[in-house]
């Protein structure tokens, strides 16, 4: 085990900041790419408002809720 010396002198301060703007420049480029890998907006517009009212079956409405969470990946 090393002595609270021995940690003193392993761990220096330019080791320190060293690390500390390689951390912030991860953290930065991180950001950065997540800020242009956004994806775009639909472009279709909203059909008109009121929408009519249509009855559903609710088995059937299952159902492709069932396969739209497997094919689209939960």
């Amino acid at each position: 085990m090393k002595t609270p010396k021995e940690r003193s002198e392993s761990l220096s301060r330019r080791s320190l900041l060293t690390g500390s703007a390689l951390l912030l420049t991860g953290g930065i480029a991180g950001r950065i790419s997540n800020a242009v890998a956004a994806p775009a907006p639909p472009s279709a517009p909203a059909p008109p408002l009121p929408w009519k009212w249509v009855k559903l079956d609710p088995l059937e409405a299952g159902r492709r809720a069932y396969r739209g969470y497997l094919t689209g990946g939960g």
